[in-house]
């Protein structure tokens, strides 16, 4: 009986917990929980080296669109022992903002060789890598990559997730002719399925005809 108990308690939580989402978002995992996830921001394996604000736990948000075209497009790759892997989605406010306080603090370079090793930090927002506003936070953007199912292993992409440089432009031609396959393996199925790229980031798409073009959103990840 308290194990029963427990379970209805661990459902009660889970549903509210689920409810208190605004409308018009869901948990990822409640349209495709085979879709792989590894939420950088909720870690401190980023370009800051912290867990950034709003960012409670590891659990993707997106808009109800777009989790339903990237589930179409799940069953795409899974067909070739392929999966999708969600580096980051729906991003709170208070997460950019927090970016941007760091992108002002120019003596705070804990991971720059990882991430901005040829960019000075004070060059960040003129080359456009840190803005005021992303469209994360809209709920309809997403930073994924693809694995393989076996041994969930990457696909090799020629340049880390959220490295600043031109090598993670989408066409770049520094890397090897497998990277760039992979690259725009990922990119023609996006592209053929409701996304549009941004140039200049391989891992990042938005949904064409995103629900909520207009709003920002600061809900936390939770």
């Amino acid at each position: 009986m308290k194990k029963i108990a427990f379970g209805l308690l661990f459902l009660i939580s889970f549903i509210a917990s689920a409810q208190s989402l605004p409308e018009g978002f869901v948990y990822l995992s409640s349209i495709d929980a085979s879709i792989q996830k590894e939420l950088r921001y909720e870690s401190t394996n980023n370009f800051i080296g912290k867990p950034i604000n709003g960012y409670h736990k590891d659990v993707v948000i997106v808009s109800k669109k777009t989790a339903l075209a990237l589930q179409k497009i799940q069953q795409i790759f899974l067909k070739d022992s392929l999966s999708l892997k969600i580096f980051d989605a729906y991003r709170p406010q208070q997460a950019v903002d927090h970016f941007v306080k760091w992108a002002k603090d120019l003596k705070d370079t804990l991971r720059k060789q990882d991430f901005y090793p040829s960019v000075p930090k004070s060059e960040l927002f003129a080359q456009g890598y840190i803005a005021s506003k992303s469209g994360h936070t809209r709920g309809s953007t997403v930073d994924l990559t693809l694995v393989h199912v076996k041994t969930n292993q990457e696909l090799d992409m020629g340049s880390p997730y959220d490295f600043f440089g031109k090598a993670s432009h989408p066409f770049y031609k520094g890397i090897t002719k497998v990277q760039q396959k992979n690259r725009l393996l990922l990119r023609t199925v996006m592209l053929k399925n409701g996304f549009q790229p941004y140039e200049n980031e391989w891992w990042h798409f938005t949904l064409k005809k995103e629900p909520f073009p207009k709003t920002y959103f600061n809900f936390p990840i939770e």
